[in-house]
């Protein structure tokens, strides 16, 4: 290792962002009492009240209270449209502003990624660390964990539309499943939710809080980290600014990213490491040639299918302004009433497409309109209630990427997703909508739809339907696979299957970019295992045995 400095401080672990991973890896290696960790997170603390209350999100996330405010480049495959990629800024990162839903994905996604070559990656590997991560509200079982730092819970939101939701599907004689996290993914459910006590139950909340009394873990805010040390082929530490200096801080053992799918490739080639040419044109000397950094970015699309309601349901009357305070107050200080679930309490995991061999599209259902907010009569005039799901194409075969807009740090990455470039996906993406059109048809439904907003019943050929998505298509916010994990063999993987970035000793990367595709449903969960399963391995743990159930 080099010299070092006499002011500067070094650490065993610095691990560079306090999202989802960053805060699981900061509980998990301070739990060694012999070592030293740091956490380095550009944004602030999540001291914000109304980052816990759970019906809040949505809001928080438009207005981008804690957020990178990232936005896509205009999608050509979109009619131009520039998305926005809600990322969080600030202590818990996403698990701070995302919509707190609790899914691991089908077991045949980790048994793909251990066909990739990353055997320890299967299905019977990860479960032990979805376990391990949660403390279920029906206690442990074979598939669930029933004393782990995350709350999970199944939160209660009075409307009768999203028992209807449940029915219709039964109705048209689609399956059911009691817990699309068990035995079963297929069919219609109750939500899962990362809430506590009427709480959001943040990575923060869960892992983060509980090892700040530990006298062998620091964290640091409002720290932009600008780059990875590297001395002679190894990380050595960062470099970040604070309250406008510069500090060097040294890792003894490794330097972790943790900054997500779109800061940790990033920061990976701020470093040096990445496309030889593209480092090259913003003046970057070139530390470890790996052309896939940036690559493979692969999110979900989803698309509205909306419905107004033929009279308005519980959540818009409570929305009027006198009663929005008494509720937000009972939530904040008690975690109790509506405000303390969420508009979303049922959805389905469904296949959409003919032979699909296992669910290809999730339906999120929604309690309330995109336009849902208080109101006072007459001085503000409440909003015209609705309902309705956003069909997810589960899998999407579109392939994104990310490249540098500067050497600047501060500047943002230029963002491609090529949504619905794919034929596959314009495919599964029509075969939901269709399919959402049947579930509302049915007589539960029914009773309470005035009319179809979104398509608009004229939308119904293929043509329509892709110009609809083209026009007003959505990203569930789930990123991933920019910093790909791949076996020795595979020639685009930019990390090896225990997370060790290739061609640089002491330098990992474990969040959702290390991700080989897209799991189906929200990320998460497997963000979390991800940073479980990466902790024993930095740590030297053996793992778990694994579950074959």
């Amino acid at each position: 290792m080099g010299a070092r400095m006499a002011d500067e401080k070094s650490y065993d672990y610095v691990i560079v962002g306090a999202g989802s991973a960053g805060c699981t890896l900061a509980h998990r290696l301070s739990e060694d009492a012999g070592v030293r960790v740091l956490v380095l997170e550009a944004g602030g603390w999540d001291s914000d009240p109304l980052i816990g209350i759970p019906i809040l999100w949505g809001r928080n996330a438009l207005q981008r209270r804690h957020d990178w405010n990232y936005s896509t480049e205009p999608e050509a495959t979109l009619a131009g449209q520039r998305l926005p990629i809600y990322r969080g800024k600030v202590i818990g990162g996403s698990s701070s502003i995302n919509a707190m839903a609790y899914v691991r994905g089908h077991r045949s996604d980790y048994d793909r990624w251990a066909g990739f070559g990353l055997q320890h990656w299967s299905y019977a590997h990860a479960l032990p660390y979805f376990k391990r991560q949660e403390t279920w509200q029906g206690g442990s079982d074979p598939y669930r964990g029933g004393d782990g730092p995350l709350t999970t819970c199944t939160p209660d939101f009075a409307d009768p539309v999203g028992d209807a939701f449940l029915e219709a599907g039964a109705a048209a004689g689609l399956p059911a499943t009691p817990d699309y996290n068990a035995a079963q993914q297929e069919g219609f459910c109750r939500s899962q939710s990362t809430i506590r006590n009427g709480k959001r139950c943040s990575a923060a909340v869960a892992y983060l809080r509980p090892a700040l009394m530990r006298p062998n873990l620091a964290v640091e805010t409002g720290a932009l980290v600008t780059k990875v040390v590297i001395e002679g082929g190894r990380a050595v530490g960062v470099a970040y600014d604070k309250d406008g200096a510069s500090v060097t801080v040294r890792a003894d053992r490794e330097v972790i990213l943790s900054g997500g799918s779109i800061n940790s490739p990033q920061l990976l080639m701020l470093s040096g490491i990445g496309d030889p040419d593209e480092l090259r044109r913003h003046g970057i000397a070139v530390r470890a040639p790996l052309p896939s950094v940036g690559r493979n970015l692969q999110d979900h699309i989803t698309a509205d299918v909306d419905f107004l309601r033929t009279e308005s349901g519980p959540l818009h009357r409570m929305l009027r302004y006198d009663r929005t305070a008494i509720e937000l107050a009972k939530a904040h200080f008690l975690g109790k009433g509506m405000f303390a679930g969420v508009p979303n309490n049922v959805m389905a995991y469904l296949k959409a497409t003919p032979n699909a061999p296992i669910p290809d599209v999730q339906m999120l259902f929604r309690l309330a309109p995109a336009t849902a907010g208080p109101y006072f009569e007459p001085f503000k005039h409440a909003y015209d209630d609705g309902f309705g799901c956003r069909p997810v194409v589960l899998r999407p075969e579109s392939r994104g990427r990310l490249s540098l807009a500067s050497a600047d740090p501060r500047a943002a990455m230029r963002i491609e997703l090529n949504f619905y470039a794919a034929e596959a996906d314009r495919k599964a993406m029509r075969a939901g909508i269709r399919l959402a059109r049947e579930i509302f048809s049915q007589a539960p439904l029914q009773r309470f739809i005035a009319s179809e907003i979104a398509p608009g019943p004229d939308v119904v050929s293929d043509a329509d339907i892709d110009a609809h998505v083209r026009k007003t298509a959505a990203t569930v916010f789930h990123p991933l696979g920019t910093c790909k994990m791949g076996a020795d063999s595979d020639e685009t993987a930019v990390v090896d299957g225990e997370l060790k970035v290739r061609g640089i000793d002491g330098l990992r990367v474990v969040d959702a970019s290390v991700m080989p595709d897209l799991v189906g449903g929200n990320i998460n969960a497997p963000v979390i295992m991800i940073a479980e399963k990466g902790a024993d391995m930095i740590r030297g743990l053996p793992a778990p045995a694994p579950l074959n159930v």
